[in-house]
């Protein structure tokens, strides 16, 4: 039991000493800037240089957090078997780190609820660097690597021993149904910047069905993914620059490669990133696209199939129009699901995301032919 008398910091500092930790607890401050998960660095007194992230989940967007923590449990130990077996990836001579879940002092669970909400601490990997966007043909590379050094690892796990801890996560026909209630509600409908919105999503409505249609077809078959396998989740080796890590693994779950793949290159090939104000200057680049699946080839080419590539340009298109979707859905609803910092920021990101869509639409042909050589 927490006490509530504790001022905030000493809260943190009592939830993080509830984990079965080698030193006592000198610090905890914030890390990041993620939308969903309040997220802390835990720093150990007595010159224990071991650092911990210690993560609030956000139980209104995963009302269920134990089935998660079970899947993190089974894919660390997954990945952790494979590594042992064989610690360097054969194309590149490199390693590979895994971020482990620690367990409760009181050693029953890998988690702790307090008043204040459900906790968890995992390993933090040292001498790594994130970007929000990349800035370098290089970076992009890593990125595509990383991704797929993750799938090479999780091909062979049965995708039956993960829980569908999100149930429609990714799946668009459900994005636009939740829209299709929240709007009929919604008192924000009239606002012009939403109008505008809204006949951009009537105006593609049709091709939101492309993936679970192949699905549902037997033609793309469901296997483990990460679920939100942005830039910043790819972790890169400080000094070589090299992806070493994919972390925030709270999404994995079965479903399509061609989600981890479209949000990957959504998320990458956006140089401005997911805040920008300059509409504008919103585009899909190229080179990195490029870029990465280059480095997504190199690693886990051998997970693709002829189908999957088939599939590969819808994905890229539906998942930049989804996650827009989303955020129009938050604001639509009153800013429910993602965390924001001014009243018109799930709007803004809105209107990015369709301006990422309209430009991947535009560049169908040279995407297409990126595409191919992935064959």
């Amino acid at each position: 039991m927490i006490d509530p008398a504790l001022d905030p910091q000493a809260q943190l500092v009592a939830i993080a000493s509830a984990f079965d930790l080698p030193a006592p607890v000198a610090s905890v401050a914030p890390l990041g800037n993620g939308n969903v998960n309040a997220t802390y660095l835990v720093a150990l007194a007595g010159g224990e240089m071991r650092r911990y992230v210690l993560q609030k989940l956000n139980t209104q967007v995963f009302a269920q957090p134990q089935p998660l923590m079970a899947n993190l449990a089974e894919v660390s130990a997954h990945v952790t078997r494979r590594l042992a077996e064989q610690p360097q990836a054969p194309d590149a001579g490199r390693g590979w780190e895994m971020p482990q879940v620690m367990a409760a002092a009181s050693g029953e669970q890998t988690w702790v609820e307090t008043d204040e909400g459900f906790w968890r601490l995992i390993s933090f990997i040292e001498d790594t660097v994130s970007h929000d966007t990349l800035n370098a043909v290089d970076q992009a590379r890593e990125l595509g690597y990383g991704l797929g050094r993750f799938h090479a690892l999780i091909s062979d796990l049965p995708p039956e021993l993960l829980a569908d801890t999100l149930p429609g996560f990714h799946v668009t026909p459900t994005y636009l149904q939740a829209y299709d209630d929240v709007l009929s509600g919604s008192d924000r409908a009239s606002e012009p910047a939403v109008v505008d919105c809204l006949e951009f999503v009537a105006a593609r409505r049709s091709f939101v069905t492309v993936l679970e249609d192949a699905r549902a077809a037997g033609v793309l078959v469901p296997r483990p993914i990460h679920g939100d396998p942005k830039v910043n989740n790819v972790l890169l080796d400080r000094s070589s620059g090299r992806a070493i890590a994919l972390v925030d693994l709270d999404t994995v779950k079965p479903g399509l490669v061609h989600y981890d793949l479209g949000d990957c290159l959504r998320s990458g090939c956006n140089r401005l990133g997911e805040e920008t104000d300059d509409l504008d200057q919103v585009d899909f680049d190229l080179d990195f696209c490029e870029a990465i699946l280059t480095g997504y080839g190199a690693a886990a080419r051998q997970v693709l199939s002829d189908a999957d590539i088939d599939h590969l340009y819808d994905a890229i298109r539906l998942i930049s129009f989804e996650l827009g979707l989303r955020f129009l859905s938050d604001y639509l609803a009153g800013d429910v699901y993602f965390r924001v910092t001014h009243p018109q920021q799930n709007l803004q990101r809105a209107r990015v995301q369709f301006r990422l869509t309209e430009d991947i639409e535009a560049k169908e042909d040279a995407i297409r032919a990126i595409i191919e050589r992935l064959r």
